[in-house]
C-alpha cells in the first residue's frame, strides 16, 4: 500500500490514493455518478467515510478525479490512429475502429465514461453535468483536429460533430451488449457515406 502521498495536513494518507481513484473510476464508469453511493465507494476502496471526505472533499470531488484519471489513462481519443490514413474516409474508419476497440475492450467496463456520463442528473449535480458536456465537446474538437489534414475546415467541423454523435451512440450500444462485429456495421455505413461525398475545395494534403 502506497503511503507517500500527503494529506492536506501534511501527513501520509492511510490508503493508496491512486488505487482509490482507480476503484472509484471503475464504479462510476459501470454505474454512473448517481448509481454509486458513498457506502459503495468506501466499501470497495476499504476506507471510512471521513477518510474519503478528507481526501477528496466529496463524492463529486472523487468523481472529478476519476474522470481525470479516465481521460489520462483510457479515455483519450486515439488520434494517432489516423497517421497512416491517405484519405478522409480512411481517417474516419481508423478513428471509429479505435473507438469501438476502446468501448468493447474485454478488460474494461463497456462504453465510454465521458460519452455516457451525467447525461441526466439531479439538479444539484448540474455543475458535474456541465463539466461532462465540456469534456464531450473537447473530444469533438480533438476529432476535428485529427481530421484537419484531410479536408477543408468547414467540412472537418461538420464531420467532427457527426462523428462525435456516432461515437456516443457506439458507446451506448456497447453498454447495451452490441458486439464489435455489430458495431463494425455502423462504421461501414458511416465510411461509405464519407467516401461518397463529392470532393471539397480547400482540402489540405
Amino acid at each position: 500500500m502506497k503511503r507517500d502521498a500527503k494529506s492536506r495536513g501534511g501527513r501520509p494518507w492511510s490508503f493508496d490514493r491512486e488505487k482509490a481513484i482507480e476503484t472509484a473510476m471503475r464504479l462510476f464508469w459501470r454505474h454512473g455518478f448517481e448509481g454509486v453511493s458513498i457506502g459503495d465507494l468506501t466499501k470497495e476502496i476499504g476506507i471510512a467515510p471521513p477518510s474519503l471526505y478528507a481526501a477528496f472533499g466529496s463524492k463529486a470531488g472523487l468523481y472529478q478525479q476519476a474522470l481525470i484519471h479516465y481521460e489520462e489513462t483510457l479515455g483519450t481519443l486515439d488520434a494517432t490512429s489516423v497517421s497512416s490514413a491517405t484519405s478522409l474516409a480512411e481517417a474516419v474508419r481508423l478513428l471509429l475502429e479505435a473507438a469501438v476497440r476502446a468501448v468493447t475492450h474485454p478488460d474494461r467496463e463497456r462504453g465510454c465514461m465521458i460519452s455516457g456520463g451525467m447525461i441526466a442528473c439531479h439538479p444539484d449535480h448540474a455543475p458535474l453535468a456541465r463539466d461532462a458536456a465540456k469534456r464531450r465537446d473537447a473530444m469533438r474538437q480533438r476529432i476535428a483536429q485529427a481530421l484537419q489534414p484531410f479536408a477543408a475546415v468547414d467540412e472537418v467541423n461538420r464531420l467532427a460533430r457527426h462523428l462525435a454523435a456516432v461515437m456516443q451512440g457506439i458507446s451506448i450500444q456497447a453498454r447495451d451488449g452490441s458486439t464489435p462485429t455489430e458495431l463494425q456495421e455502423i462504421i461501414e455505413d458511416v465510411v461509405s457515406g464519407v467516401a461518397a461525398r463529392p470532393p471539397q475545395t480547400g482540402r489540405r494534403h
